[in-house]
């Protein structure tokens, strides 16, 4: 009995350093992403933090069960992202501390996943993956929720995964899958987790078994696959405007995805010059450098494969590191392929299949060591580690705020002209800063002439200055570059208006009001081309008409408070008076308290009151 009170011991002790470690790595990350705390909203981050209209229990259910509810079906995420709103509202502060919490918690399961593989180095690899500078994108990016968070299911699908390998225990494979699917629910680029489930089965057995290995995992490719077709709908709606600009053929492909695979092996051994817009590649196959990448590959995977005859592990972390890669190299279109074939965002979770490997190797190296060198090896690996760790302070920092965001992009990459026309967009909605936002339009469309956004940013900059010839020229280019946009259409209304040109206006407006207002994104849109349209046929006194299309802007948005009180006062004017007492006091439950409002509603009520005696 004495002779076990040593491992007893032990095992107590191990605990005890597990979670000083766990403590050390949760101090770590937020110490390291502490810089982007409150940075403010970036690119698509206003299409993730949750819409006024998705944020009631309606809005919930919608969220699961309307395809078009959200910018794309993750309804995990944008579940999490309701319930964050609940808590928070729009401070991005809980969002940034939400992914934090998620990335440090996912740099943890990745010891518990190396310890179920019976692999070394399980912490050295978690504070590798904490610390990484190319995990700032996906972790200071509020968007990019759906990337910490399906990575945490995904670890957890595949330990629960490896156990039932093990026990054969059918509730840990209930667990496992109901894991993966809250994965894919949350982000479908996980769909290549069965497949590397696969790889470290052979890994670790050197075969595989139709009925033990493949089988259980045929519902996993089932359903990846199944919500994979509703992500590529999606994609193809997204891209349907710019799908001209990825029209590669197989070979061009091929050479996109090698030399892909080569980037984002290279930024993740040396982070030199990472930044959010990179360059745009010219993929051309009558260049025949660019098919030293695929060459190189295919050199690369041929040299694991005989090595693999002695020793399987780094032929398994190839076909891990690329297959988890495979969906974003350039086989399949990608949204973000309208800004570049790369992101460091998107290979969030294939990173794990370099740095596992490594950080087992590394310790499993450093215990053949000699004595002296054994000691010296953990300062070694705490320097490289700091090292990340500033590397990921200094990227967070970009992140600051969106001005210093976009400018740092703009200069890292100066022909990015999204990161020109975003800066514009900031500036844009900053007091006094319009001219410089017209001159961040202007850049971005000497660099990309056939962009709609610039020109429709730069004339509705334009229209706030009360410059209508510039204004109007732009909204007319960008209508012409995105035919059918409830927003251009609606801008260029006013610019028409106000430029005296009435009925060209009141057609614009009707164009604008003709799309159907179910679409994504077009509801705010339609509700104010209706109402300029209703204050332009007020304008002519043409006030039944001017009632109509107010109305109309009521019923698609309730709370368009100025909408109720201009209804209220055609109305009035024309003698339809509890009509009009009925919008002054929708209106006063919007706004409380409103003097004006309250004087129209008490001449309402005494007009009414005289004229029913």
């Amino acid at each position: 009995m004495d002779s076990a009170l040593p491992a007893i011991a032990k095992s107590k002790g191990s605990a005890r350093r597990d979670r000083w470690l766990t403590a050390l790595l949760f101090t770590a990350v937020f110490a390291a992403y502490f810089p982007a705390r409150d940075g403010g909203r970036l690119l698509d981050d206003h299409l993730h933090i949750t819409r006024p209209e998705l944020q009631s229990l309606g809005g919930l259910g919608r969220i699961w069960f309307d395809v078009g509810a959200t910018q794309q079906y993750y309804p995990v995420v944008h579940t999490a992202f309701w319930l964050e709103h609940r808590l928070w509202g729009d401070a991005v502060a809980g969002y940034h501390l939400i992914n934090v919490l998620l990335h440090a918690t996912a740099a943890a399961l990745l010891v518990v996943l190396m310890r179920r593989l019976r692999l070394p180095g399980g912490w050295l690899a978690a504070f590798v993956f904490a610390l990484h500078p190319v995990c700032v994108e996906s972790v200071a990016w509020i968007a990019e929720q759906k990337n910490t968070l399906s990575t945490v299911f995904a670890l957890g699908a595949s330990i629960a995964y490896l156990d039932f390998d093990e026990r054969r225990y059918w509730r840990r494979y209930g667990s496992a899958f109901g894991l993966f699917a809250l994965a894919l629910l949350s982000k479908t680029a996980v769909v290549t987790v069965p497949g590397a489930l696969l790889v470290v089965v052979w890994w670790r057995r050197s075969r595989l078994g139709w009925r033990r290995d493949v089988r259980p995992l045929l519902a996993w490719f089932a359903l990846g696959g199944a919500l994979s077709l509703v992500t590529f709908s999606v994609e193809r709606r997204l891209l349907a405007g710019v799908g001209v600009g990825f029209s590669l053929s197989l070979a061009g492909r091929v050479l996109l995805a090698a030399r892909a695979f080569w980037f984002y092996l290279g930024k993740l051994v040396w982070p030199a010059g990472l930044t959010f817009f990179y360059p745009r590649w010219s993929v051309d196959t009558a260049a025949g450098w660019q098919y030293l990448y695929p060459l190189a590959a295919a050199a690369l995977g041929a040299g694991l494969w005989f090595l693999a005859r002695r020793r399987r592990g780094p032929l398994a972390a190839f076909l891990c590191f690329a297959g988890t890669l495979a969906p974003v190299l350039g086989f399949f279109n990608v949204e973000w392929f309208v800004f570049s074939y790369v992101a460091d965002h998107l290979q969030y979770l294939a990173c794990l299949g370099v740095i596992v490997p490594l950080a087992a190797a590394l310790a499993a190296g450093a215990g053949r060591l000699t004595a002296p060198a054994r000691r010296l090896a953990p300062t070694v690996a705490g320097g490289a580690i700091l090292l990340l760790g500033i590397l990921t302070w200094r990227q967070c920092r970009r992140y600051a705020d969106p001005v210093t965001f976009y400018r740092t992009a703009a200069a890292l990459n100066p022909a990015a002209a999204a990161a020109h026309d975003n800066l514009g967009t900031v500036l844009a909605a900053m007091p006094g800063r319009l001219s410089e936002a017209i001159e961040q339009f202007g850049q971005a469309l000497g660099i990309q002439p056939d962009l709609p956004g610039a020109y429709y940013n730069r004339g509705s900059a334009y229209l706030q200055l009360g410059r209508l010839p510039e204004a109007t020229a732009d909204l007319e280019q960008a209508l012409r570059l995105q035919p059918g946009s409830p927003d251009v259409l609606t801008n260029l209304g006013v610019a028409l208006a106000r430029s005296g040109r009435l009925p060209e206006a009141i057609e614009r407006y009707q164009a604008a009001r003709r799309i159907d207002p179910d679409a994504l994104d077009t509801r705010d849109d339609l509700a104010r081309a209706q109402f300029q349209l209703g204050s332009e046929l007020a304008g002519q006194r043409r006030f039944a008409e001017a009632a109509a299309e107010l109305a109309a802007v009521v019923q698609l948005r309730p709370d368009f408070l100025d909408a109720r009180v201009n209804l209220g006062n055609l109305l009035f004017v024309q003698g339809r008076l509890p009509e009009a007492i009925a919008q002054y006091e929708a209106a006063l439950r919007l706004r409380p308290g409103d003097e004006q409002i309250q004087r129209y509603l008490s001449a309402a009520r005494t007009s009414h009151a005289r004229r029913s005696r």
